[in-house]
């Protein structure tokens, strides 16, 4: 196979500090399957609360909760391209068996990176998204990798 021809893998982010510094850059961060206040004691609520109160932009885009018109104080969007203007990252919390049917929506809003969160993976998905230019990180807190770097920026 070409180089041409691989280098999308350079897309796919392994290594712990180029993905501390995707977290620690990221300014505008789109989260897919967002929980509400009600499931405050969940990854998918209470990893964007901490994003935002660490100065990052959350942009709540929920599965489920049809009625629910904003979350954490930011109004809600139904799909990940009705969000206007850039996307640093999307920040998905879905198992992986439901990423294919997000692929279109996401690719369609073009942000710059797809972050799955801890324990989700979904290798052609991957390579669908950074086949389309999108840097993507599996299988990884952004939660954790953001106070990571926070902390390392200070040392």
């Amino acid at each position: 196979m070409s180089e041409q021809g691989e280098a999308w893998r350079s897309n796919l982010i392994t290594d712990s500090a180029a993905i501390q510094q995707l977290a620690l850059q990221a300014k505008r961060v789109a989260v897919l399957g967002i929980k509400t206040e009600d499931k405050a004691s969940q990854p998918a609520f209470f990893v964007p609360a901490y994003l935002q109160s660490a100065g990052v932009e959350v942009v709540p885009v929920p599965v489920f909760y049809p009625d629910v018109t904003d979350i954490l104080g930011q109004q809600v969007y139904r799909k990940v391209a009705d969000v206007p203007g850039e996307i640093d990252i999307v920040d998905v919390f879905r198992k992986p068996s439901d990423i294919p049917q997000h692929l279109d929506d996401i690719i369609t809003a073009a942000p710059k990176a797809v972050w799955l969160q801890s324990g989700i993976r979904h290798p052609e998905a991957e390579e669908q998204l950074a086949r389309a230019g999108i840097k993507v990180v599996s299988d990884r807190c952004l939660k954790v990798e953001h106070q990571q770097a926070a902390l390392h920026s200070k040392m």
